[in-house]
């Protein structure tokens, strides 16, 4: 009777944070979470990654790598990235992928959430996938901290950390992946209904 009880509690507090994630989800609440979130990731994208990648012309950046890296691969990429390198991964591209996960989750289920309640009532299974973000940017946190630990324990890397790290990105990749399918669906479906609706509106109009 136990596990089933505490089963209950754990779907009681998931509906919960669900039902919460529903009343702040508005448009304004949204853009509050979203640009910030598309400025840094711009930031990382134009100006910090490539600082990075150009220490190791032609290979990936370990947060670059959605297939994973195997402990050969983790080493040549540190060993090309040289001192300066790392530091510069380690203190200025690292510090804005601490920040960019937290965006990415709040501001994606936020958005998710959004556009289910156009079409979707509140009780609807489909905003359980409101979760799949929240699970990326934590993969992306547990990403970030092997990635840290790597860099300062370079050159007596573990080949059990540069795994724990590769597992964490290809988890991630998949979510993320997962949430823009996801998301690109909704859009679509979302689009499907107003123009049904619209259409319908033009039919009656007629007569």
């Amino acid at each position: 009777m136990v596990p089933t009880r505490d089963k209950t509690a754990r779907g009681y507090k998931y509906m919960k944070l669900l039902s919460f994630l529903q009343r702040v989800s508005t448009g304004k609440v949204v853009l509050a979470f979203i640009i910030p979130a598309i400025i840094v990731y711009f930031i990382m994208l134009l100006y910090t990654i490539p600082q990075v990648s150009a220490y190791a012309p032609g290979i990936n950046l370990f947060d670059l790598s959605p297939t994973g890296y195997s402990f050969e691969y983790a080493i040549k990429l540190l060993d090309t990235l040289g001192s300066d390198g790392r530091e510069l991964y380690l203190y200025r591209q690292l510090p804005l992928d601490f920040i960019y996960p937290g965006l990415f989750a709040v501001s994606c289920s936020l958005l998710l959430s959004w556009l289910l309640l156009t079409t979707q009532k509140t009780n609807s299974k489909l905003f359980y996938f409101c979760y799949i973000p929240v699970a990326a940017g934590l993969f992306d946190y547990f990403e970030n901290i092997f990635i840290v630990s790597i860099l300062t324990s370079y050159p007596n890397v573990s080949e059990v950390s540069i795994l724990f790290a590769s597992t964490m990105t290809i988890v991630k990749s998949v979510l993320t992946t997962a949430f823009f399918v996801l998301l690109i669906t909704v859009v679509i479906l979302n689009l499907k209904k107003k123009w049904k609706r619209s259409r319908l509106y033009k039919l009656e109009g007629t007569y």
